[in-house]
């Protein structure tokens, strides 16, 4: 002990020397060794305290919310609840464009390209797409069928754009929205049946319509033959895709609700295909009986052909 006392002693002349010496030198002062241990203690407490924080989260922490799946979704009526529907990257709309024009057999679509994250940003651009591609294809292939013709002059028809448009929204949205409704009544009847949500539908059918843009745009060729051939394989593909998706949702109902609602779902797929194709550049040229205010002497009526 008094060993330890004079060392003690010493260090403390030898720091007084120091300062008279150097009235600006700083001192730096050694803290006994047992309190080291109990500061590095309580740092391992408290870096403890920390992680399960963290894995518990607290009152006012966003990963509780995610951890307990309580996390608040912001009112229908604010913009915050529909930029949800948006939230997609590039990566993942191509992939499920890809998945929509190469279905893979035995694979959900739904499960496999849409339940982690369903989105509209897709369904509302492709339809907007096959759009403006259905009415101004429509209106090249009328001008490629006449051109040469003398009396024939190019008017383009902008109804075209507001019928397309009408046509393919409505179907977009409406037959999921019937087929919704019709899933969830028959899952409050048969147990086993597969339940998918109104967003799941519309990113389905959104998606299944991507293949008729090129489709469209390759019916400006004036072959009639080959402009149904193209409608036949694209309604193949996209049909796929409805039937790979919607048949495992019904295969445990009644054996005839079941087909009969695979049936009705792949027919109307297959109305908007070929109305489309019908109306916008098959539609024959209606004749137009034009009578002028007197008749000619002859008694013969003018019969023009309507541009």
């Amino acid at each position: 002990m008094a060993a330890v006392d004079d060392f003690k002693f010493q260090e403390f002349d030898d720091a007084a020397n120091l300062l008279a010496a150097n009235p600006d030198a700083v001192t730096i002062s050694i803290d006994e060794p047992t309190e080291k241990p109990k500061k590095k203690h309580g740092r391992l407490q408290g870096s403890g305290r920390e992680e399960d924080d963290e894995l518990l989260g607290t009152d006012d922490s966003d990963k509780t919310e995610l951890l307990a799946g309580q996390k608040k979704s912001a009112p229908f009526w604010t913009f915050e609840y529909y930029q949800t529907f948006f939230d997609v990257d590039t990566y993942q709309v191509l992939d499920r464009i890809k998945g929509s024009v190469f279905p893979v057999p035995g694979k959900n679509f739904v499960r496999l390209h849409i339940r982690s994250n369903p989105d509209l940003y897709g369904p509302f651009w492709i339809c907007a797409t096959l759009v403006f591609a259905v009415a101004i294809s429509g209106n090249l292939s009328k001008f490629f069928i006449h051109l040469g013709k003398r009396d024939f002059h190019y008017v383009p028809d902008f109804r075209k754009v507001s019928i397309a448009a009408t046509a393919i929204y409505a179907y977009a949205w409406l037959i999921p929205l019937a087929l919704w409704g019709f899933l969830m009544w028959r899952n409050n009847k048969v147990v086993n049946i597969v339940s998918y949500s109104f967003l799941e539908i519309v990113c389905v059918y959104g998606y299944s319509l991507f293949i008729y843009i090129p489709t469209a745009i390759l019916w400006i060729i004036p072959q009639k033959i080959l402009r149904w051939v193209l409608m036949a394989f694209a309604l193949c593909l996209s049909g796929s895709v409805l039937v790979m998706t919607f048949w495992p949702a019904v295969r445990d109902d009644n054996r005839r609700i079941a087909l009969a609602t695979v049936v009705t779902v792949v027919l109307l797929h297959a109305l908007l295909a070929v109305g489309c194709l019908a109306y916008f550049f098959d539609a024959p040229e209606l004749e137009v009986i034009s009578l002028t205010t007197a008749l000619p002497p002859n008694g013969t009526i003018e019969v023009t052909k309507a541009q």
